[in-house]
């Protein structure tokens, strides 16, 4: 009975990992009007999928995700289930610049998977030619629709930015965040100490970013200008768990 029972087990596996995609995936499938799939299913994003989605649609999926982590309501996620699902070709739908900061892993705080975006991570969050090459290859190759840039409260590195502060290569860092902080329009005290200030720079250096991003890749300015992807930004606030998408 148990080499019965193993038999059938194994000739149903590679149908129901042909068939049967992941909760980020379900839920794409629900958004561009396609058949359910079973909710137990944990494999990776589809190209087909994939580029069924509008950039406004995978904003829509990524708001929903951190809707549940800032519910504690995440999915059951199945890592190597979605490793293997994905080693053979990966069809991310967006690719994001976020900080190093180890309280805002993206791919966590949207209930993402292995293989649902590009994430580069960098402190305080800010563009570089090599980041912008990235971004290219992410959206103009690999099919990404949406690039967020995305800040989060009380960032060490703006409140470095704001202090002047000085140490090796992160000095030249700071630099680049600095014209966020003569930027910010701000009545109240300006110092690292004010984290409504803090937060205000940090939002800031967002927006400056992704006018950096348009400005510094004519590439990814076009697709945007065409409708085949978006560039946004967006706020994570670490004590409520909660992403503020914007446009900018």
């Amino acid at each position: 009975m148990t080499e019965h029972h193993e038999a059938c087990n194994c000739s149903d596996r590679p149908r129901r990992r042909d068939f049967l995609g992941a909760s980020f995936a379900l839920s794409a499938l629900a958004l561009v009007g396609s058949a359910t799939l079973s909710p137990s299913a944990r494999a990776a994003m589809t190209k087909a999928q994939r580029d069924k989605l509008t950039p406004d649609q995978v904003i829509a999926l990524m708001k929903k995700g951190n809707q549940r982590f800032s519910r504690g309501q995440r999915q059951d996620h199945n890592y190597l289930a979605q490793q293997r699902a994905s080693a053979s070709g990966q069809y991310p739908v967006a690719v994001l610049l976020s900080c190093i900061d180890s309280r805002a892993p993206a791919e966590t705080i949207m209930d993402l998977r292995i293989g649902d975006v590009f994430n580069n991570r960098v402190a305080g969050n800010i563009e570089n030619g090599d980041i912008l090459g990235g971004m290219e290859f992410a959206c103009k190759l690999m099919g990404a629709k949406v690039v967020l840039v995305m800040g989060h409260t009380s960032c060490g590195a703006i409140k470095g930015a704001i202090d002047n502060a000085e140490l090796g290569n992160l000095t030249g860092l700071l630099g680049k965040i600095k014209p966020a902080v003569a930027a910010t329009t701000y009545t109240g005290e300006r110092t690292s100490k004010n984290l409504t200030f803090v937060d205000a720079v940090a939002r800031k250096n967002v927006e400056l970013t992704i006018a950096n991003v348009r400005s510094g890749s004519p590439v990814l300015a076009e697709m945007e200008k065409s409708g085949a992807s978006k560039i946004a930004g967006a706020m994570y606030d670490l004590k409520t768990g909660v992403i503020d998408f914007f446009a900018a």
